[in-house]
């Protein structure tokens, strides 16, 4: 399902001219400019590109904690300038509290927003994600992938509209990485939560989102957005499709090209 153009002219979020300079000791760091692109409401899109390319600066901006030095992020047309409880946050670790049992990891946020959990959705998500069961368990007793499991229903918990995801699988085994991977599109199907996501997995890109954003090297900037017009459920016979092989090259080529053209700009080396 990929949005219909028009209603992307209503966006759900909208990047606008971003920018974020860091300072160091050796002078300011550009890490985004000039950065632009809309998501809509319901739509799944991925930000691939370089490493270091400022992907997880962007999407820390966009939740709303670490602030730009230009530009502005707009969520439903209002700027982020903080936290923000219609945004739900899923990071690279499952930063699950140790001394903590998973059933008070989930309730964690509502102790923070001083909000009334919806029991019925906080079980319907533990059984739809297979923790159904594992609420007393401490972190130290659940897997890698039962702990990346737990921080995605401790952020759809609150029923945000929007989920931000930072590379959250990249420290799972393949095999747990592909589940995770499904899980998500199942679930995307059934809320039709807003998400965007980084990844460095070309497949999961294209796997779960209705587009892709490719990203330039530092700093930052949209080299091109590739429409994903795929079916689903993305099965392995939709993965190993001819429209997914040109797909994966086209998105190579641009990351190479992005590639090249930041160590034109900053020389051998960038």
């Amino acid at each position: 399902m990929t949005p219909d153009p028009k209603t992307r002219a209503t966006a759900k979020i909208r990047v606008n001219a971003a920018g974020k300079s860091y300072s160091t000791e050796e002078g300011a760091l550009d890490a985004l400019e000039d950065c632009t692109f809309e998501i809509a409401a319901n739509e799944v899109v991925s930000i691939v590109g370089p490493s270091g390319c400022g992907k997880t600066t962007l999407l820390w901006a966009m939740t709303g904690l670490h602030p730009l030095t230009a530009g502005e992020i707009t969520l439903d047309g209002v700027p982020i300038t903080g936290p923000h409880p219609d945004i739900g946050i899923v990071f690279q670790d499952a930063n699950l509290l140790p001394w903590r049992n998973l059933d008070a990891n989930i309730r964690f946020p509502f102790e923070i927003t001083r909000s009334r959990p919806d029991e019925a959705w906080i079980r319907h998500l533990l059984e739809r994600v297979g923790l159904g069961g594992f609420e007393k368990r401490m972190p130290r007793e659940l897997s890698g992938g039962m702990q990346q499991r737990a921080s995605i229903v401790r952020a759809l918990a609150l029923k945000p509209s929007v989920l931000l995801m930072d590379e959250p699988f990249g420290a799972l085994d393949t095999f747990t990485r592909e589940d995770m991977n499904r899980l998500v599109e199942e679930i995307w199907m059934e809320t039709h939560t807003t998400i965007a996501f980084i990844t460095h997995s070309i497949e999961e890109a294209i796997l779960l989102s209705d587009r892709v954003i490719v990203m330039t090297g530092r700093p930052g900037r949209v080299m091109n957005i590739h429409d994903v017009p795929l079916p689903r459920p993305r099965d392995a016979e939709v993965m190993a499709s001819r429209a997914v092989f040109d797909l994966t090259n086209a998105i190579k080529a641009d990351i190479v090209s992005g590639q090249v053209a930041h160590r034109a700009q900053n020389g051998n080396g960038g």
